[in-house]
């Protein structure tokens, strides 16, 4: 049998070209990104057990060891893949980003991209959210974003608009720093809006329906509007809206939890299945 040659059409230039463009987005096992991870420059490792064998040592002092600048400090808790706190970065670089999770295979993706870019402006920090108030010091941070946070419906202590993790917030936040909240989930939303409700928080603006509401163009920055994670456009082809809130964070008052029952969600998010089998929750 008479067998053809095929020319390659990918010399090793073009080889190395194709690998640096598309190396970021290919698959990669969980272990070979933990191993880029440690290291990247731009990723600080340190969940709950390797924080009581090592302390962090920044703490109170990112502008000066870290960001070289003295911007204000953003933190996306909750930054899952870390495009989101990327895209916050590239919009606006007169400020400094942080995301923060605990899964670090995710984290990578965000991590990888911000190295490629260039992006002195975004880090990320791997490390368990309970204990975030470990890693910043009083009044090191200005603003809050949490983006399509895990409803948590079953565990009120879990939720990251909880008074439970609001009151660790207070501990490096500036006094009426700002938190954002940005969800799809309805029961998210309306615990936070119980909380804020209750506690007499100052809310800048608040929106059930983020992408088809005329006042969002002039209530909140476009990046707002621009950036959208990968989930959220899911779930935006899903039809589901998009809920948006933004509120100050005061220091002086005792925060207190709402006492109200609220219906769950009636549906599953990607890859979130309903924690409860009852119908509401507290």
């Amino acid at each position: 049998m008479n067998r053809k040659k095929y020319k390659n059409p990918y010399n090793l230039r073009n080889l190395r070209y194709i690998f640096r463009t598309f190396a970021p987005v290919m698959g990669k096992g969980k272990l070979a990104k933990f191993a880029d991870m440690e290291t990247y420059s731009n990723v600080f490792q340190y969940p709950f057990s390797t924080y009581e064998e090592h302390p962090f040592t920044m703490q109170g002092k990112w502008r000066e060891q870290y960001f070289k600048n003295d911007n204000p400090i953003v933190l996306e808790l909750g930054c899952g893949k870390g495009e989101y706190a990327v895209e916050l970065a590239r919009n606006y670089p007169d400020k400094n980003f942080i995301g923060v999770d605990i899964k670090g295979a995710r984290m990578w993706t965000g991590a990888t991209q911000a190295l490629n870019e260039g992006l002195t402006n975004v880090a990320f920090l791997r490390t368990n959210i309970e204990i975030i108030d470990r890693f910043f010091a009083a009044d090191e941070v200005q603003e809050i974003w949490l983006t399509f946070s895990d409803p948590q419906m079953k565990n009120p202590r879990k939720r990251l608009t909880s008074t439970y993790f609001m009151e660790r917030y207070r501990r490096f936040l500036v006094d009426g720093g700002l938190i954002h909240l940005k969800t799809d989930s309805n029961f998210l939303f309306t615990y936070t809006t119980y909380v804020v409700e209750k506690n007499g928080l100052p809310v800048d603006f608040r929106t059930e329906d983020l992408y088809h509401d005329e006042r969002s163009v002039l209530n909140v920055e476009p990046a707002t509007l621009a950036v959208q994670t990968y989930y959220e456009q899911m779930w935006i082809a899903r039809g589901l809206n998009i809920k948006y809130m933004r509120w100050h964070l005061p220091h002086p008052a005792p925060l207190k939890e709402p006492d109200v029952e609220i219906e769950l969600d009636d549906y599953r998010s990607y890859h979130r299945n309903k924690r409860s089998p009852k119908r509401t929750s507290c």
